[in-house]
């Protein structure tokens, strides 16, 4: 049997590439014969747009799910004609992340939803928004592993360090055992054609091993993206053949490979 892993994918940024990386993973997932839940944790909602979702009304999200008392399944739609589902966002997930503050045991409210309704996929991929604050802690506190998309520009490479730091301070403040890991980083929409993306790039190994944290290949900058996003379809299956579908596929060897070793 393989052991689930639930996998927080987390910047302190937008426009990192945080969706598109969650919806590559999941399908290349599922492709490996792996089932994955998504969970969008963001009040944006750009998982419904990467999916070709409806908005969903509050019975239908994740909002209801965290809310205080909820007893309800986890409202799940399938993608895809695949192994893989989601549970839709609302933009409500700002005002619950105010309620969070005050609700015992609010940092867990995520991790303790998941222990008495478990979801019962391989993986599950925690889509978080880009502020740091209650509903970041809930991702890391419900999360085996996390991972860290960054993008190659000063803001996003300089904040590397601090947003390890908030990490550790948050496992650390929040009593984590086991404490979650941080999986890597994974360099997003890299362009071959900027001499700052090459040259960041070029840093980012020294920055890694400072950091001790694995670094992943590079996802690559594609307006084909945009484009199987406008569809609601995950470049895998929108062009299959797309060199950039080839860019998800180290991690998600080793995201497999976690759910037999941590079942053996």
């Amino acid at each position: 049997m393989s052991q689930q892993i639930v996998l927080g994918i987390l910047a302190n940024a937008g426009g990192v590439g945080k969706t598109t990386l969650a919806v590559h993973l999941a399908y290349e997932l599922g492709r490996k014969g792996l089932s994955a839940a998504l969970i969008d944790l963001d009040p944006q909602r750009a998982l419904d747009v990467f999916c070709g979702l409806a908005a969903a009304d509050y019975e239908h999200s994740v909002v209801r799910v965290l809310s205080k008392g909820d007893q309800g399944d986890w409202p799940l739609t399938p993608l895809w004609d695949s192994q893989i589902e989601v549970c839709q966002g609302h933009p409500a997930m700002s005002q619950l992340a105010d309620e969070l503050v005050i609700r015992r045991r609010g940092e867990y409210a995520l991790a303790d939803r998941l222990r008495a309704v478990p979801l019962p996929h391989d993986v599950v991929i925690l889509d978080c928004p880009a502020t740091l604050g209650k509903i970041c802690e809930n991702a890391v506190a419900a999360s085996s592993h996390i991972l860290v998309p960054i993008q190659l520009e000063m803001k996003s490479v300089s904040g590397v360090a601090d947003l390890v730091q908030w990490l550790l301070g948050i496992i650390e403040d929040l009593q984590l055992e086991p404490s979650p890991p941080i999986l890597g980083l994974v360099p997003s929409l890299y362009d071959k054609r900027r001499g700052i993306h090459r040259q960041y790039l070029q840093q980012l190994p020294e920055v890694a091993e400072q950091l001790q944290i694995t670094l992943y290949p590079e996802i690559r900058d594609s307006a084909e993206f945009k484009n199987a996003s406008a569809l609601g379809l995950p470049l895998q299956k929108y062009r299959p053949a797309h060199p950039a579908c080839q860019d998800f596929r180290v991690l998600a060897e080793d995201v497999a490979n976690l759910t037999v070793s941590r079942s053996s």
